[in-house]
């Protein structure tokens, strides 16, 4: 054998060693511990059909599918706001922001109905927050050129911050300064740039395809190493609170040049970097991985494009907390979502007609998340068993409505236990969780803060 065939001989032998474990490490995520589930088509007649609580018309003119909530007005009770914004070349802006009671009243209307598209496709820039801390929330969202703050109860506005006429993309609440609160906010553009200000709209710092990747859809605040100021996982980066990269994500599997940051959630908090762990999901590299807070890979399931992710206990008999992510880009009928535990080994697969917009609820108070998936309305168990559907009356089943169905985690009741609510581009329909346990801390009222939809 030549010097040259050597090599060559060597190189091939890797390859097949490397593509070995590959296949081995994809064929284990194949089969799941616990079920497989292949539940598609209506429900069948002895599945429980849970009707909704209430059920609010979005204002016809102002009204859209994004939907955020809480106390506006001070009552202690939940008032929604909707929104409507402009999509022009995967710029976004917010063009439309409506407040409405739970019994369908409208609080107050903004923006210019004329523009704009009820459905969603990503995150809208409007959020619901006490940002200037006097104890009653304000409306913020972002629209052309500017970062608005309506005050909640009446709308009225209150001032506008100049920013980049494309950084109106989402925009997220984060306590940079080491405030009692988070008073600082984050803007970007789709994928490339992010700005952050402070409460008087002071431009603090700003970032440019931070680590050298792309943003993910939204900047994540995570007080990683404990010092009372967000870090910001800005996409594949970790920033620290002055906008320096602390750390770049590696992947030791993908190409993550390959599309964005799609997802990141808190899987475990610590007192350290090192005892924090995060869930992430690339889109277009096709991967999920589990790192800890200085960046190090636990471990990494690739060959999928892995979207949302939901952290919680699924399963009773195993120790720890689990992780729900839903596989996107798969044929209507064909629509996976996986639960993996804290080493990556894929304990569940539910296979539903479309299962992108999902989320975790203890809906029989056992202190066990239910898994529940917006297209279909189903809740299911840990044994991949429906255990009842989210009727939509008038609406139809599998999302036989015009468009997709968002699902949101909120206390729409005040009574400290979490609903939940399904939004369509018409409606809102709420479901009150009657079994589920109290929250063991403060819970905030309405949708969680920061919703984001990715």
């Amino acid at each position: 054998m030549s010097r040259i065939q050597k090599p060559v001989r060597a190189a091939i032998l890797c390859l097949l060693v490397v593509f070995s474990f590959c296949t081995v490490l994809c064929a284990k995520q194949e089969n799941p511990i616990y079920y497989d589930v292949k539940d598609v088509g209506e429900p069948s007649g002895q599945t429980s059909m849970i009707q909704p609580w209430k059920v609010i018309p979005l204002d016809a003119e102002y009204g859209g599918q994004w939907v955020v909530a809480s106390d506006l007005d001070g009552d202690g009770q939940v008032e929604i706001v909707s929104s409507r914004n402009v999509n022009k070349g995967d710029v976004h802006y917010t063009s439309t922001a409506v407040a409405q009671k739970l019994d369908g009243s409208v609080l107050w209307k903004w923006g210019n109905p004329a523009i704009g598209r009820k459905i969603w496709h990503h995150d809208v820039a409007c959020q619901i927050h006490d940002w200037d801390g006097d104890g009653l929330n304000e409306v913020v969202l972002c629209t052309k050129g500017f970062l608005v703050e309506l005050d909640g109860a009446t709308g009225r506005e209150k001032r506008r911050i100049r920013i980049a006429d494309d950084a109106s993309d989402c925009l997220v609440f984060c306590n940079l300064s080491g405030g009692r609160r988070p008073s600082d906010v984050l803007v970007k553009d789709r994928y490339h740039q992010i700005w952050a200000y402070d409460q008087a709209g002071n431009l603090l710092w700003t970032i440019k395809d931070p680590g050298g990747y792309r943003t993910a859809h939204q900047p994540r605040p995570i007080d990683i190493n404990c010092d009372g100021r967000d870090e910001i996982m800005a996409g594949y980066a970790m920033l620290n609170a002055d906008g320096s990269v602390r750390w770049v994500y590696k992947s030791k599997t993908v190409d993550q040049a390959r599309g964005h940051l799609d997802c990141v959630r808190i899987f475990q908090r610590g007192r350290k970097p090192e005892d924090f762990k995060l869930v992430l999901t690339c889109c277009g590299a096709n991967n999920v991985a589990l790192v800890d807070g200085t960046g190090e890979i636990i471990w990494e399931v690739a060959g999928y494009h892995f979207e949302s992710v939901d952290v919680g206990r699924v399963f009773p008999g195993v120790s720890g907390q689990q992780l729900v992510v839903d596989i996107d880009h798969q044929p209507l009928g064909n629509s996976p979502i996986w639960t993996l535990d804290e080493k990556g080994k894929l304990l569940g697969r539910i296979v539903t007609d479309y299962s992108r917009h999902h989320c975790l609820l203890d809906w029989t108070g056992d202190g066990i998340d239910e898994i529940l998936v917006a297209h279909n309305g189903c809740i299911y168990d840990h044994h991949g068993r429906r255990i009842g559907v989210l009727a939509v009356p008038g609406g139809g089943l599998l999302g036989k409505s015009k468009g997709e169905r968002s699902m949101l985690i909120a206390d729409v009741t005040s009574d400290g236990v979490q609903d939940v609510m399904m939004v369509t581009p018409e409606k809102v329909y709420i479901y009150v969780n009657r079994k589920g346990a109290k929250a063991s801390g403060p819970l905030r009222l309405g949708t969680e803060f920061n919703f984001t939809l990715y």
